[in-house]
């Protein structure tokens, strides 16, 4: 009886699932009536309202009154849920906090076709983009697709990339009124923005040009099914060769080397923060110059895996070999974690230092408020109901009120203490407009304490914080568009005027599209040229 009653369920659970993925994809690609659309506005903006603790840093709140207003009057006819997702985030653009964004919903597939997609390949994926000098070109590619590397992409389909940047643009919201920010994230995140333009795809055609030769190239998703079954083959190929090595049996002493050379492998790869999908790692550690006697650290992100070994075995590295610079590549690094740029930091200092101030907040909660957004699923807000108390507890203990504000104290704001194997030689850091959020917190705390040179481009993240941390991401009830909120205000101990604009570099060195058809790193150049005649 027991088997039949869970055969009854398993049938109701799937048929519900699949009402439930039919009535999801009706509801977001139909036209939602003028009026369901004026709530959604309504309904975003008192939740920036009601959440966001720096709204009106960038622009007033009579300024930013009315372009919610004029949004509502020229939206007069139905529309679809994309289409409705690119007019808000022309509009709440303005708010200026880059971690503030907007996505659209998407269509959800049942279990078989998320069955039949399991394992897909898209060689679209292997191209990463980069935008200068109103060029879009590849920047780095994998796979058969490295013959591409600095190819010039001239339309994607039948669209000018050129139209396309311009569009994609308009729709990124930057750290107050920067603009390096815009550049290098439309190109960056090229394809990502195309596919919140266009809703997803299976196939897209590229046309390139690369010297003087034009051409186009298409790309198709294939399923795992349709994909060369290569192990197959090479069983039918070399079967005599198969069953030879499968009687061969490994001694204990062999599967033991195995195991460790595993183990060692998968603590490396955690270690530098390795990065599968593009088979490259987070943390890097590097010598250069001439007699290789300048350390370089690149850091692509602060958010993959544990950091302390790194940088505890980096800067023994560098204390032992009486490197007397270090270069600090923070270009194209979008951030991530506050207590590792604190733990990098204590390793630039040699005195006490507050990584962040206490963070202004518009509640008591953060930490619930942003588990319990109203895009955490059911199941998941019962079992997280247990644990509420504590996290609860954890954020009254970390607010407090002063001159009426409230403010949250995140680890990174609290007194620490530089390590003993602190550099005490010249540092260098390399930025550029994708140097971002707690990359750009790091470098205003080397700049506001004057402990290195600066090259490059002004950052994308503001020298005078920003709104992030914790976040709450509300879904608008007719059109499903997500807004992700900030919810605490994070800034170090120093502030420039004016307000909203990035850490300006000392030097500042703009790359061209020659530089990179000619392999030349202008900045880093730069900084090895300076160092040569400073000897």
């Amino acid at each position: 009886m027991s088997h039949k009653l869970l055969s009854i369920f398993c049938v109701i659970l799937l048929i519900t699932s699949c009402a439930s993925v039919e009535k999801h994809n009706e509801q977001i690609t139909k036209l939602h009536a003028v009026e369901d659309l004026h709530e959604d506005i309504d309904k975003v903006y008192e939740q920036l309202q009601r959440n966001h603790p720096h709204l009106y840093q960038f622009t007033s709140k009579d300024v930013l009154d009315f372009k919610f207003d004029s949004l509502k009057t020229a939206i007069n006819e139905p529309m679809d849920s994309r289409t409705f997702y690119k007019q808000l985030a022309k509009v709440t653009k303005y708010v200026g906090q880059g971690h503030m964004s907007l996505s659209p919903p998407s269509i959800k597939f049942n279990r078989k076709e998320r069955k039949a997609l399991r394992g897909a390949k898209f060689d679209i994926n292997n191209l990463d983009f980069e935008y200068l000098e109103g060029k879009l070109f590849i920047a780095n590619a994998r796979g058969k697709d490295s013959v591409l590397i600095n190819a010039e992409v001239l339309k994607v389909e039948d669209e000018d990339t050129q139209d396309l940047i311009k569009k994609y643009k308009g729709l990124i919201a930057s750290d107050g009124y920067n603009t390096t920010f815009h550049q290098r994230l439309a190109g960056n995140r090229f394809m990502g923005y195309y596919a919140l333009d266009k809703g997803r795809f299976d196939s897209i055609s590229l046309t390139f040009r690369n010297a003087d030769s034009t051409f186009v190239k298409q790309y198709k998703r294939i399923l795992k099914k349709d994909l060369p079954d290569l192990k197959k083959d090479s069983l039918q190929s070399d079967s005599t060769k198969l069953k030879d090595k499968k009687n061969i049996k490994l001694t204990k002493a062999e599967r033991k080397a195995k195991k460790l050379e595993r183990k060692a492998k998968n603590k490396h790869n955690e270690k530098y923060g390795f990065i599968s999908d593009k088979n490259e790692y987070t943390r890097n550690l590097d010598f250069v110059g001439k007699d290789s006697s300048v350390a370089l650290l690149k850091i692509r992100g602060f958010s993959r895996y544990d950091y302390e070994d790194f940088y505890d075995d980096s800067f023994k590295i560098i204390d032992s070999l009486k490197s007397e610079a270090l270069i600090i590549d923070l270009r194209n690094n979008f951030g991530g974690r506050l207590n590792e740029i604190a733990y990098l930091y204590s390793y630039l200092t040699d005195k006490n230092f507050n990584m962040i101030n206490p963070s202004e907040v518009n509640t008591r909660f953060p930490m619930i408020k942003s588990f319990m957004s109203n895009t955490t699923p059911t199941g998941v807000k019962i079992l997280g109901s247990l644990v509420v108390p504590v996290f609860a507890t954890l954020d009254v203990l970390k607010s407090t009120k002063k001159d009426g504000q409230l403010y949250y104290r995140f680890k990174s704001s609290k007194e620490q203490e530089p390590k003993l194997l602190n550099f005490k030689g010249k540092i260098y850091v390399l930025i550029n407009g994708n140097s971002f959020s707690a990359s750009s917190v790091l470098s205003t705390q080397l700049k506001g304490n004057q402990r290195a040179t600066f090259v490059g481009e002004e950052t994308g993240g503001a020298y005078n914080g920003t709104v992030a941390g914790y976040y709450k991401t509300y879904e608008m009830p007719n059109t499903k568009v997500r807004a992700r909120i900030g919810l605490a205000h994070l800034d170090a101990p120093f502030k420039v005027t004016p307000d909203g604009y990035g850490v300006t570099p000392d030097i500042e060195i703009i790359p061209t599209y020659k530089d990179r058809l000619n392999n030349i790193d202008p900045e880093l150049e730069w900084v090895l040229e300076d160092l040569e005649q400073n000897k």
